[in-house]
């Protein structure tokens, strides 16, 4: 995995690295590895995550085809307006 340091710019680095370790993975697989797991439980969470995925394709497919109707979209974040300045208005 590389990450291009521009800049010098070291915190934006560490940024990008960490999306994409995310994106990969890895921080998962460290908190599954942090302690033994059985071979029968681990079967069984592979059988769950498979089943997880499966649903979430289904899902997705049946929305493109117009089976299930979209989930509703998200209005985007909208900042309200400055306070008036108090200093301004006892002047």
């Amino acid at each position: 995995m590389h990450v291009l340091v521009r800049d010098n710019n070291v915190d934006q680095a560490l940024r990008v690295l960490k999306k994409k370790m995310q994106r990969e993975g890895v921080f998962r697989e460290m908190k599954q590895r942090r302690s033994y797991e059985k071979p029968s439980e681990r079967k069984t969470r592979e059988k769950s995550e498979a089943i997880r995925r499966a649903r979430k394709l289904a899902r997705k497919q049946a929305i493109r085809e117009g089976l299930l109707p979209a989930p509703p979209k998200k209005k985007p974040f909208e900042r309200k307006p400055p306070l008036p300045d108090i200093k301004a208005k006892a002047e």
